[in-house]
C-alpha cells in the first residue's frame, strides 16, 4: 500500500533551535540511595531463566552471571557510583546483556535499525524508553530512557499517581530524582538520533533507515499525539509511522489473536521466558526487543504497518488482519 508523504512541520521555538548535546546531568545523587532501584524481577525472571540464555538464537552456553536489576540512574545517565564494586555487583549497568544474539537476522530488511519503544503512562507519559537494534546482525545497538514529569498533574496528584506506578517496583524515588518535562525528553531524545544518523538536523525530518517498533498502536497512535497536544507542541514527522510487532507476528506465525495479544502471549508463544518487572518500561522494552531479535532469527519481514496522514491525522495500516 502507497503512505503519504509527510510535509514539513513548523516546531515551536523551542524545536527550531539546534538540538543541545545530550547532557551529563547532575541531580541527587544515587549515592544517597545506595540501592539504585529496588525492583525485584518478575515470578518469571526464574534460575531457570538465568540458566538458559534464550535470547539468544541459536542459544549459546550462558557462562554470565545471574540476572540483575538495571541501575535506573545508570539508564539517565546519573549513576555516581560507577567505582562502587558492591553496586556494581547489585545492580546491571550493560543493557546488552540481556540482549545477547550470534547470529545474523535470515530475511533482508528494508531498514538498517529498529527503535523499539514501549511507553509507561495512562494520564500523561512517565516513561519514555527506546532500545536500538541492528536490522541485519540483530544486535543491540544503544538505548535511550527517561522517566517524564507530568506537566497538567498537581504535586500530589503526581506524588499518589507515581506511588502507585512505581512504588510497587521500588523505583519511585528514582523517578522522583530524574523525571524531566516531555519537551525535555523529546529534545535530548532528538540529539540521540542525530548522534546515530537517524535524524536529520533541518525541521520535519522522519527517521534515516530506522523504523519505532512498538507492541501495538497505542503508543504512536494515540499516546504521543495526545502528549504532545497537553505539551503543547506539534507531533513530530518521526513519530508519524511504525511497525506495530504484534500484527507482524499475528501474520508471520499464523497463530490464534489471543497468541499475538501482547507482550507476554508472543513470548509464551516463542517459549521466551521473561526478564525483569512488568509495566517498567525500560524492562518491558528489552522484553519486546528479545522477541523482535527472535522473529528476525525466523525470518519475518519488518515492514512498516501504520502511517499517519499528516494533513488529516488518519492512520492507514497495512494489514487487513490485524491485532
Amino acid at each position: 500500500m502507497a503512505f503519504s508523504k509527510v510535509s514539513l512541520f513548523r516546531y515551536i521555538n523551542f524545536f527550531s533551535l539546534p538540538p543541545p548535546p545530550l547532557p551529563r546531568l547532575r541531580t541527587l545523587s544515587c549515592s544517597q540511595y545506595p540501592f539504585c532501584s529496588l525492583y525485584s524481577s518478575s515470578s518469571s525472571t526464574s534460575s531457570s531463566a538465568s540458566s538458559s540464555d534464550s535470547s539468544t538464537w541459536p542459544p549459546q552456553k550462558n557462562t554470565s552471571p545471574r540476572w540483575r536489576p538495571t541501575c535506573l540512574y545508570f539508564t539517565q545517565e546519573k549513576c555516581t557510583m560507577m567505582d562502587d564494586p558492591v553496586h556494581l555487583e547489585k545492580f546491571n549497568h550493560d543493557i546488552s546483556k540481556d540482549l545477547q544474539v550470534n547470529a545474523a537476522a535470515k530475511c533482508s530488511q528494508d531498514l538498517d535499525f529498529f527503535l523499539v519503544l514501549d511507553l509507561e503512562g495512562k494520564i500523561e507519559i512517565l516513561e519514555f524508553p527506546v532500545i536500538m537494534i541492528d536490522a541485519k546482525t540483530m544486535a543491540f545497538v544503544d538505548f535511550f530512557h527517561r522517566f517524564v514529569r507530568p506537566t497538567e498533574m498537581s504535586e500530589q496528584h503526581i506524588n499518589k499517581y507515581i506511588e502507585g506506578k512505581y512504588g510497587k517496583f521500588g523505583v519511585d524515588r528514582v523517578w522522583h530524582d530524574t523525571a524531566i518535562p516531555f519537551t525535555e525528553v523529546l529534545q535530548q531524545f532528538e540529539a540521540w538520533l542525530i548522534q546515530h544518523r537517524l535524524l536529520g538536523k533541518e525541521q520535519g525530518s522522519r527517521l534515516n533507515r530506522a523504523a519505532f517498533v512498538t507492541c501495538g498502536n497505542w503508543d504512536l497512535k494515540t499516546k504521543i499525539p495526545s502528549q504532545c497536544n497537553v505539551s503543547k507542541i506539534k507531533l513530530p514527522p518521526y513519530f508519524m509511522e511504525w511497525i506495530n510487532l504484534k500484527d507482524v507476528f499475528y501474520n508471520f506465525y499464523k497463530t490464534k489473536k489471543s497468541e499475538a495479544s501482547g507482550m507476554r502471549s508472543m513470548m509464551n508463544n516463542r517459549k521466551i521466558p521473561m526478564f525483569g518487572s512488568h509495566h517498567l518500561g525500560i524492562d518491558d522494552t528489552k522484553n519486546i526487543a528479545r522477541v523482535l531479535q527472535h522473529m528476525l532469527a525466523d525470518g519475518a519481514q519488518m515492514s512498516i504497518t501504520a502511517s499517519r496522514n499528516p494533513d488529516s491525522q488518519n492512520v492507514e495500516f497495512l494489514f487487513e488482519n490485524r491485532i
